[in-house]
């Protein structure tokens, strides 16, 4: 059985839609070699609703992985790469008046899609990097005083060089905390490095992928997700880590209630993953340095990752 199957908890009238999941799991895993946990994670964000960062160097498969959730999800995609000068307009579209009748006409921009890839988002001027919050938080933008509603669902897959500072505007606070979890790739092993050495181009087997699963199967997934049982024991053991954030001494701002939230949701949808129906601390545990991390705010210089795990450590579970 693959990493992240749901037969566990199947249901008659939902083992076609969980072998679909099962089966679209270990699709991507055959694209991405050597990272079942990073899938699993990037899983259980776009079930639970959410955006997810990818940190890290260029070339260990950040865009592929865009690529192969789109394909598998059956996703409409499209990719942005941010530079300097990309303006709000191309991301969003443009109202263009039309002699014809008189008025202006919107042309939606790429965003306009199922999955969208903000490839190097932390490139663009703050100016466009805010073009996205909108979108990410209320899937809408608005042009003109007009509303637009986006795809249902929106996905967006953002990418940044964390070494190449050169040239690049930090993501604000506000923006950081629209991503669900914020993952690192990292270099693969020897077994799944000789593997990419020896087997087929990634862009050829990116070309072969077929959808596994569509709008409607992953709106249904997430559903399923929320149905999920988290105990009250369990609730006090999420709200002691976001308690304990507000006040260690090395954090200028701890987590807000949003990340709570946003904790809860992807500990359902990890769960049910894991082919079970209660959230365990095991749970809260897995994710909560991928989703925490960015989130936290240091008082001294410590790094994010390392404040989130001194969390795990000295909140105890009852």
């Amino acid at each position: 059985m693959i990493e992240g199957s749901m037969s566990a908890i199947s249901q008659p009238h939902d083992e076609l839609l969980q072998q679909r999941l099962d089966t679209a799991i270990a699709q991507v895993n055959r694209v991405l070699l050597g990272k079942p946990r990073q899938v699993k994670l990037a899983f259980t964000c776009i079930i639970a609703g959410g955006h997810l960062l990818l940190e890290d160097v260029p070339g260990v498969g950040k865009t592929t992985l865009a690529h192969a959730l789109a394909a598998t999800f059956g996703l409409d995609f499209q990719r942005v790469q941010f530079t300097s000068d990309l303006l709000p307009s191309d991301i969003i579209g443009v109202s263009v008046y039309e002699r014809e009748t008189g008025q202006f006409r919107f042309h939606p921009g790429p965003i306009f899609t199922g999955l969208l890839l903000a490839d190097e988002i932390n490139r663009a001027s703050p100016k466009t990097q805010s073009a996205l919050l909108e979108a990410m938080a209320e899937n809408q933008v608005t042009m003109d005083g007009q509303t637009h509603a986006l795809a249902q669902p929106f996905f967006v897959v953002a990418t940044q060089n964390p070494l190449d500072l050169n040239g690049t505007f930090p993501l604000p606070d506000s923006q950081l905390d629209r991503f669900m979890l914020r993952l690192s790739l990292d270099y693969p092993d020897a077994t799944a490095e000789r593997a990419l050495l020896t087997g087929s181009a990634r862009r050829d087997l990116l070309a072969q992928l077929v959808p596994q699963l569509d709008a409607a199967a992953l709106l249904a997934l997430h559903g399923q997700a929320q149905s999920i049982t988290a105990s009250h024991a369990l609730l006090d053991y999420l709200q002691a880590l976001l308690a304990a954030s507000r006040r260690h001494a090395d954090i200028r701002a701890g987590l807000s209630p949003r990340a709570g939230l946003a904790l809860l949701d992807a500990a359902r949808a990890w769960t049910m993953l894991s082919g079970r129906r209660h959230v365990l601390p095991e749970d809260i545990q897995a994710l909560f340095v991928p989703l925490a991390a960015h989130r936290l705010l240091p008082a001294r210089g410590a790094h994010g990752d390392t404040l989130a795990r001194q969390l795990l450590t000295e909140v105890a579970v009852d």
